[in-house]
């Protein structure tokens, strides 16, 4: 590697581990070329290399032809398991359907 290269890091994690990888690339890097190079995948055999999200320093990208930049962060995140405004819903019915109940 040249001195040229960025130093960047890609970052998974699991409720049960995580890992961060400090790497040196060069200028002009993806962030979808910086998952791949960063071994994750062969870590994570869940991690879909070409459909994951990616993020950097908690910031969703939409591209992932993103140039990353040095010092950057690349974050791959996990499907979500629930849709978070259903989860709400569902927790507000609940209470809604206690607090009936507690008034009978």
């Amino acid at each position: 590697m040249n001195a040229s290269n960025i130093e960047i890091e890609v970052a998974y994690a699991r409720p049960d581990v995580q890992r961060i990888i400090a790497l040196r690339v060069p200028p002009g890097t993806t962030a979808r070329a910086a998952l791949r190079l960063s071994g994750l995948v062969e870590i994570f055999p869940e991690i879909d290399a070409d459909r994951c999200v990616l993020g950097i320093f908690g910031q969703v990208i939409p591209d992932s032809d993103t140039v990353v930049e040095d010092g950057d962060r690349v974050e791959v995140y996990r499907p979500l398991a629930r849709d978070p405004k259903e989860a709400r819903r569902e927790r507000a019915a609940l209470d809604a359907d206690e607090k009936r109940a507690k008034r009978s």
